[in-house]
């Protein structure tokens, strides 16, 4: 796993009922500014699945917002096997290799808690590389998703 140096970024991994109210509320403002602000993309990112899943936010104390997040999504959730999803750098996250920490984190917490289930996401189409740089392999043709080409990938369990 690779390190970042920002040591003062703290890590946490939690089920949705032990996030605090603040911590929600920021994690929700960071999704809404990347995935609906800055890609101009407006959708219903409150989409009844985060108590379903693992939350994974990097903190920093230079800002309120998470400068990482993703979430770990429970099998049957969206997909037959666990995915992962919502995976964002923000601010001072951006730019010092933390999106890579980030994912490395995601998929160790997806296989210590669902060992041999393999994993599946939607990836961006211009992330490909890079998913598949991380044991990620792309299934099907890309597709549009909220307006942007995206392509579904699996990583075997």
């Amino acid at each position: 796993m690779l390190t970042v140096s920002a040591p003062s970024i703290q890590w946490r991994c939690c089920r949705f009922d032990e996030l605090s109210v603040l911590e929600l509320q920021y994690i929700y403002m960071a999704r809404q500014q990347v995935f609906c602000v800055e890609q101009r993309c407006p959708y219903l990112d409150a989409d009844g699945r985060d108590e379903s899943c693992w939350h994974l936010a990097a903190w920093s104390g230079e800002q309120r917002m998470p400068v990482a997040y993703a979430r770990v999504l429970d099998p049957g959730v969206k997909y037959p096997e666990p995915a992962i999803g919502r995976v964002l750098t923000f601010g001072a996250g951006r730019g010092i290799g933390l999106g890579r920490v980030l994912v490395q984190r995601a998929v160790a917490k997806a296989v210590a808690e669902y060992p041999g289930r393999g994993l599946r996401l939607s990836a961006q189409s211009h992330l490909e590389g890079f998913y598949c740089s991380e044991g990620f392999r792309s299934v099907g043709e890309v597709y549009l998703e909220d307006g942007i080409p995206h392509i579904e990938m699996c990583r075997p369990g």
